[in-house]
């Protein structure tokens, strides 16, 4: 019962902080976002956000730095949006599986194509 309450709060923060990322913030260093989920702790003091960055290193980095500035901003218009006891602490973390997903495509698709070709 306890991880069906926590997968529903997982997936309302996750909505929330897209919204809130994409229409508040106006940090220039944010590029192009996706948040991809959430993982929410039991007792609902942490949550982890994964988030898919478009564009290089540099770019996913300077947009993690900017997200961590702007941490207690994102955790306060949360705080609004959702009715919580307490408002868990966000981590933000890249999620590697599109990357990794793409790359594996690219692969079959270099196999397939090996594989027309005998």
């Amino acid at each position: 019962m306890a991880k069906i309450r926590v997968g529903r709060v997982g997936e309302q923060i996750k909505k929330e902080i897209s919204q809130i990322i994409q229409s508040e913030l106006k940090d220039p260093r944010i590029g192009f976002i996706t948040v991809t989920g959430v993982d929410v702790t039991n007792d609902f003091s942490q949550a982890k956000i994964f988030l898919s960055v478009l564009g290089s290193d540099d770019q996913k980095e300077a947009t993690l730095k900017a997200l961590a500035r702007s941490t207690g901003f994102i955790r306060s218009e949360l705080g609004k949006r959702i009715r919580m006891r307490k408002v868990p602490e966000l981590l933000f973390k890249f999620d590697a599986s599109i990357d990794y997903g793409s790359k594996i495509e690219s692969l079959l698709t270099q196999i397939n194509g090996e594989n027309a070709n005998l």
